[in-house]
């Protein structure tokens, strides 16, 4: 996702220095286009569906609704935010908004190597036991 998103910002920097007549225009807001498909593509087949995961193998049973719900919750509400700010961001720089949002790939995914506990062949107790 940090890659693609990469290129799409990098693509808009250079967007800004090339005449809009021009054939390498056409082809940065092709390769923009790209960017974002394939960011979208590995959102859904990576953190997309990771609250689901986490929550399902990382919950105790007896917290797991409202814990559950409340993460839930919390997913919605930054996708939300997400939206609701894209356009301001858009209308301020749209390269920049492009770096922002890879600057917050890049934390996500040192956050889910540091912190995030591997579950792998583990029984939900090993798992409690990380987190005591």
């Amino acid at each position: 996702m940090a890659l693609s998103l990469l290129v799409v910002s990098i693509s808009f920097y250079l967007k800004e220095y090339i005449s809009p007549d021009s054939d390498l225009y056409a082809t940065l807001s092709l390769v923009s286009v790209a960017g974002v498909v394939v960011m979208v593509i590995a959102f859904s087949l990576g953190l997309g569906a990771m609250p689901c995961i986490i929550m399902s193998e990382i919950l105790p049973i007896n917290i797991k609704g409202l814990a559950g719900s409340f993460a839930t919750l919390a997913n919605w509400f930054f996708s939300w935010l997400v939206t609701l700010t894209a356009n301001l961001l858009l209308d301020w720089s749209s390269g920049g908004t492009f770096t922002i949002y890879t600057a917050v790939c890049v934390f996500t995914a040192g956050f889910v190597a540091i912190w995030v506990p591997e579950t792998k062949g583990k029984t939900l107790e090993e798992i409690q036991q990380f987190f005591r």
